[in-house]
């Protein structure tokens, strides 16, 4: 059995008005990530560490930002491929731990809707999609809430 490791980090700027997609829901919120797709930085960490285990690049190298068909996309539109990338390898995911880094709105009350999302899309168990989040103690730029960060660290395996 072949196991690999894959790390994802990505970083949204906030912006007043825009709708706030985490983790393939939106989140209500007066403020929303701003990017070339929905901006959705939970999905967006997960799809570059599930391509990093595989070796297979990272999300800006197959979505890229300058193409216009990826312009607003939904997110979960992107996990989709890169799950049928990494199953057309054939790895398979053993599991997936996430960290919201977010000063404002609070991310626990969404967290079992995330994962069922999450978990729906990549076509695994619940149980195999951990979501955790924290503040920055009113730190930096997440803590002066200018934007959004997240990590993603997965498992994934080749029989």
């Amino acid at each position: 059995m072949k196991i690999r490791v894959g790390f994802g980090y990505d970083v949204h700027r906030l912006e007043e008005g825009k709708a706030f997609w985490l983790g393939g829901i939106q989140v209500p919120h007066t403020h929303g990530a701003v990017g070339h797709s929905d901006a959705d930085v939970l999905i967006h960490v997960i799809c570059d560490a599930l391509l990093g285990a595989a070796n297979m690049r990272d999300i800006g190298y197959h979505f890229a930002d300058t193409d216009p068909q990826f312009k607003g996309i939904d997110s979960k539109v992107l996990l989709r491929r890169v799950m049928e990338l990494i199953r057309g390898a054939g790895y398979k995911i053993s599991n997936i731990d996430s960290t919201i880094c977010l000063q404002r709105p609070k991310v626990n009350p969404h967290i079992p809707a995330m994962k069922a999302c999450l978990a729906e899309v990549m076509g695994v168990e619940e149980e195999d999609v951990s979501i955790k989040a924290t503040t920055t103690e009113k730190l930096g730029f997440v803590g002066k809430e200018e934007g959004v960060a997240a990590y993603a660290t997965v498992l994934i395996y080749k029989s």
